[in-house]
């Protein structure tokens, strides 16, 4: 059995486009949602558990700039940093492509799509947005914020740890062996 990717949220004007990747998607994600306006995305986001969005880059008629697309990109990652966002678009350039992946894009694909390839970048973007920090790392960063937080004072981001001084100097030791101890 085939584990599935949660709810996908497909936004583009086209609905014959909207169709044919709803029919490509249902057996790869538990649920399809699909709008054919923009304007409803935030409202959708706050009703539903997205696990990624789909998004055209071309809304208003006649014009194929990816503008649109950008727009509503800044505004899901404002809203939804976390959420992936891969765009969709037909008017595809290296710079329009750029531009999206600086504004928080997790991938561009281009119309028409190869199907697999297309499945295989939407599970990539859900993958990389699962990334598990390591324990270790997880751990560094919440003792370099108690450390700021006391502004330095060893003794006291210690005691809020509740752990030794000794103990605190070596988990902020860069170099540790394999069992913690400084080398």
């Amino acid at each position: 059995m085939k584990e599935r990717l949660g709810t996908i949220l497909i936004v583009d004007d086209n609905i014959a486009i909207l169709t044919a990747l709803k029919i490509c998607l249902e057996g790869v994600f538990d649920n399809v949602i699909a709008l054919s306006s923009p304007d409803k995305i935030l409202t959708t986001l706050q009703q539903e558990e997205i696990s990624l969005v789909l998004l055209d880059m071309n809304f208003t008629l006649g014009v194929n700039s990816g503008q649109d697309g950008l727009l509503w990109l800044r505004t899901i990652k404002k809203h939804h940093p976390d959420l992936p966002v891969v765009l969709i678009t037909a008017y595809a350039d290296v710079q329009l492509a750029v531009k999206g992946l600086k504004s928080g894009a997790a991938d561009f694909v281009t119309k028409p799509w190869d199907n697999d390839e297309l499945i295989r970048t939407l599970k990539d973007a859900v993958d990389n947005s699962l990334n598990i920090v390591p324990l270790d790392q997880l751990e560094a960063e919440h003792v370099r914020k108690v450390v700021d937080k006391c502004h330095g004072n060893i003794s006291k981001a210690a005691e809020l740890l509740g752990i030794s001084r000794q103990t605190l100097y070596n988990k902020m030791s860069p170099s540790k062996s394999p069992r913690g101890e400084t080398s």
